[in-house]
């Protein structure tokens, strides 16, 4: 009877123990499931409206919440400039022309940023670096990155002498690569390729994804590196692109512009500006797509605020005008069907500007003034001729370096 006894006490303890274990793993799952989910309690609310955390992601079944990303599209006429925050870190990609340096300087300022995390000099022409060095002097930076190609311009030598000054290096984009700014996430996808003709390809482009929404970053990327991206299988899917090369018809083909199958396009141009931008077919690509654009050159800077789901602005849509055809009849390929003859306006032009000599390439979209230019070095066989007869046969873009474009 005594062993019996003992029997069933050791039964019962062991039952009790088991018991113990269930109810704490129970304790424990319960636990993980109130930090994953908001609070369904009045009083939990309560407490966490007392509580705010930077850069927490609260998520449930209908909605997810990350804070805000805000992406700023300074106003700097016809040039580039992009401030992008999240949480207490930022980007800054271009910094507009040598005399925007000012603007661009006291803007990051004014958004109480002493630090920029990274800062991206999307490609060696003045309208996008030339406030690059002043802005590095000015802020503490993190990293900087720089496609692998230079320039001889003063405005390139003046970015590379305050990179010197800070005791800092140049990192490459490699493509494919990601990094943190806040929580969101950038990817490089460009530049692809070496030894392109157009200096605009060595553009730097970057992805931005934030929750459910993402941002495309361009540059001056041409169709060329358009095609690359493409060709590569590369997620160039967003919600807002920032329309390359300042809505120029060298940019966003109509295969890239269904890819990426935007919601909003912002684009940074100046106001009546000498180079045509945006172009008409850029325009209308826009227009048939359906997609709201904005523009600095109505609207002054652009702020898009994302929370992760939805994307709002700080100003209303602009229109689709545009500002020139970017369209010419060609005379080095009169048989291609893409040639469209389009009646050209009839302006006065100083007759020095058209017997001016000046050097192209046969696939570029530039019209040079010095032949030794460094970016027709690269080409095998230079062509020769009037201004007039590089804009008739579709070279329609003055060089950055040599021809003062942009």
């Amino acid at each position: 009877m005594r062993n019996m006894k003992r029997y069933l006490s050791s039964i019962l303890g062991l039952m009790l123990i088991f018991s113990l274990i269930g109810c704490s793993s129970i304790s424990e799952n319960s636990k993980k499931t109130v930090l994953s989910r908001p609070a369904e309690s009045n009083q939990s609310t309560t407490k966490k409206a007392h509580q705010p955390i930077k850069n927490t992601i609260s998520v449930d079944n209908k909605k997810s919440t990350y804070g805000n990303l805000k992406v700023h599209y300074i106003n700097v006429g016809q040039a580039d400039s992009i401030l992008i925050e999240q949480g207490s870190s930022s980007m800054l990609i271009d910094a507009g022309n040598n005399e925007d340096s000012n603007t661009v300087k006291n803007y990051i300022s004014e958004q109480g940023i002493t630090k920029l995390d990274y800062i991206v000099g999307t490609h060696p022409h003045e309208d996008h670096i030339g406030g690059l060095d002043y802005v590095i002097k000015s802020f503490q930076v993190g990293k900087i990155y720089m496609p692998k190609v230079t320039s001889n311009t003063k405005t390139f030598q003046d970015v590379v002498s305050a990179i010197k000054a800070k005791g800092m290096k140049v990192t490459l984009p490699i493509v494919e690569q990601t990094f943190k700014v806040g929580s969101a996430t950038a990817t490089i996808l460009a530049p692809n390729s070496s030894g392109y003709e157009d200096l605009n390809n060595y553009s730097i482009v970057i992805r931005v994804t934030f929750g459910n929404n993402s941002f495309m970053f361009d540059g001056d990327a041409e169709d060329i590196s358009e095609n690359e991206m493409l060709s590569k299988g590369f997620d160039v899917s967003a919600d807002v692109i920032k329309i390359g090369h300042h809505g120029s018809n060298s940019s966003t083909s109509q295969a890239f512009l269904d890819k990426v199958n935007p919601k909003y396009a912002v684009i940074s141009v100046g106001k009546g500006n000498s180079y045509g931008h945006p172009h008409k077919s850029t325009m209308e690509k826009l227009q048939d797509k359906g997609i709201k654009v904005y523009r600095t050159d109505e609207s002054g800077t652009i702020v898009a605020t994302s929370n992760g789901n939805d994307i709002t602005f700080n100003v209303k849509p602009g229109s689709y005008t545009y500002n020139g055809t970017g369209t010419v009849v060609s005379k080095l390929n009169t048989s291609s069907k893409n040639v469209v003859n389009i009646p050209i306006t009839k302006t006065k032009i100083s007759s020095n500007v058209n017997i001016k000599k000046v050097y192209f390439t046969q696939k570029g979209k530039s019209y040079h003034y010095d032949k030794n230019c460094s970016t027709l070095k690269r080409s095998k066989t230079i062509l020769e001729g009037s201004k007039q007869e590089a804009i008739s046969s579709g070279h329609t873009d003055p060089c950055n370096i040599c021809a003062g474009g942009n």
